[in-house]
């Protein structure tokens, strides 16, 4: 099992193959250094993560209401989510038409300083940015962040392209309907053979190369030589998560790996 873990839980094992800072994906090392906003990416068993979760991960749960800008579908959506998980949250909307609870909605323009106290953005732990026009996505990621640096901020991005201005902007996570809906499209085409978290980042499954079998991991340097991470193998049948480095490599093992679409390549093109 492959999962992220959001900031907050900053305790770097052997089992993350990967780490995002601000939407910038890399490989971690011994140095990597860990931050409020790194996001985690662990690889390992059910029991493995349940026993992260135990030792290292300590939620802390705010008394103070999640914020919702954008009472629109995503808006909504989010509400909901929230609602369903018995997570407090004030949505501000400017249309009265979108208002459906007016203990939970907060009516005025989200980028008014008087509105958004008014909404608890000086308590609020979390605040979501759910408009459809990406350029106010941008402005009030950078107007919530300059009031709140310690704020976690997730914003909607409607095109690719602004990605990567909304973490520039201060959003802490990003979330794309466009690689939200390829990603879905791969995984769907492609079961069991290839997951695609994000686009440009896969875990993919392959046969042992033949110049790598008889070999070990440490001694293939797969990291090294192309930027993929080898998260299990897989030995008849039976998987293996985080394997000990220094057994070779079978001519009937498959790897499981995850890397970028670049780093996918070198290995092809390596092996």
């Amino acid at each position: 099992m492959v999962r992220l873990l959001p900031p907050g839980c900053q305790k770097l094992t052997s089992s993350i193959p990967g780490c995002w800072e601000r939407g910038r994906f890399e490989i971690p090392h011994p140095q990597t250094r860990i931050n409020s906003t790194t996001v985690l990416l662990l690889a390992g068993s059910v029991e493995q993560l349940n026993k992260y979760d135990e030792i290292f991960c300590i939620y802390h749960t705010a008394n103070a209401p999640v914020l919702i800008l954008g009472g629109g579908r995503v808006g909504r959506a989010a509400a909901e989510a929230l609602e369903e998980h018995q997570i407090d949250y004030q949505v501000v909307e400017k249309n009265s038409m979108h208002i459906e609870n007016k203990d939970k909605y907060i009516h005025g323009n989200a980028a008014d300083i008087n509105v958004l106290n008014r909404a608890g953005i000086r308590e609020a732990p979390t605040v979501i940015i759910t408009t459809h026009n990406d350029p106010m996505n941008i402005y009030l990621t950078i107007y919530c962040r300059r009031l709140r640096p310690d704020i976690q901020i997730i914003s909607r991005a409607n095109l690719d392209r602004n990605i990567s201005k909304l973490h520039g902007a201060g959003a802490d996570l990003v979330m794309s309907y466009a690689s939200m809906g390829a990603n879905t499209i791969i995984n769907l085409l492609k079961p069991g053979e290839i997951l695609m978290f994000e686009e440009g980042l896969n875990v993919f499954r392959t046969p042992v190369p033949s110049p790598l079998v008889g070999k070990s991991l440490a001694e293939n340097q797969i990291r090294k030589q192309t930027g993929c991470s080898v998260i299990a193998i897989s030995t008849q049948g039976e998987l293996n998560i985080n394997s000990d480095p220094s057994i070779p490599l079978g001519e009937n093992d498959e790897m499981i790996m995850i890397g970028t679409a670049d780093a996918e390549k070198r290995f092809i093109e390596n092996y």
